[in-house]
């Protein structure tokens, strides 16, 4: 079974392949949010919603574009380095597999949690190998919102990856999501400064484990 086959489209694919390669900050309101660990994270706001849609530019280094790849992937793995995981599997949901995540939030906020069809793909583009992972919400019967938990309804991720020509991995990440709720200010602020960053170093010590482990 293809995981999130038929979800996402060619062009979807494509862009994000062109946002690794090419990033697209200009002529929209993107701001550089901040510059650490070797990661650079814009933010652009959602007029919609009044939320901020982000992309983070940086490389990770020591960590193939495969390997990071199959870690991102690897649900029962992230169970184990993401200190945020409460519950995370994937389900066979007619006839496609859906992926049910939640996530602790400090107390006294309610956790949130998403259900997500995503896709992996390796493309060729510009003569580059460059492998990309979609994700997006959804809504099945199989997993109906839970009491205390604020389901997420809207959530949008692109992931590219392509080698940076040594032993490391050059990423493009976009995101998106509306937690519900009232979510403080500053929880959002460091969400974006220090949670992501933080992630993606995590995700990087994960890589080296995960060799350990296979």
């Amino acid at each position: 079974m293809d995981p999130g086959a038929g979800c996402f489209s060619e062009e979807q694919f494509r862009e994000a392949c062109a946002e690794l390669q090419h990033p697209s900050l200009s002529g929209a309101k993107w701001e550089l949010l901040v510059e650490t660990l070797g990661i650079s994270i814009y933010r652009q706001l959602d007029q919609q919603t009044g939320l901020y849609e982000y992309k983070v530019f940086g490389v990770l280094e020591d960590c193939s574009p495969e390997l990071l790849a199959d870690v991102y992937m690897d649900l029962d793995y992230r169970k184990q380095w993401d200190e945020y995981v409460k519950e995370l599997y994937e389900k066979e949901c007619n006839g496609e597999a859906v992926v049910y995540w939640e996530v602790k939030y400090p107390f006294p906020m309610s956790n949130r949690d998403y259900v997500y069809v995503r896709q992996r793909r390796e493309l060729d583009f510009e003569g580059k190998k460059i492998l990309v992972i979609l994700a997006r919400s959804t809504s099945v019967l199989q997993f109906p919102e839970k009491s205390g938990v604020i389901r997420v309804k809207q959530y949008k991720q692109s992931l590219a990856i392509q080698s940076d020509g040594k032993k490391g991995s050059k990423v493009f990440m976009c995101y998106f999501d509306n937690p519900g709720g009232q979510i403080p200010s500053w929880l959002i602020n460091w969400a974006a400064k220090s949670g992501v960053p933080n992630f993606l170093k995590d995700m990087s010590k994960a890589c080296q484990n995960y060799r350990k482990k296979t």
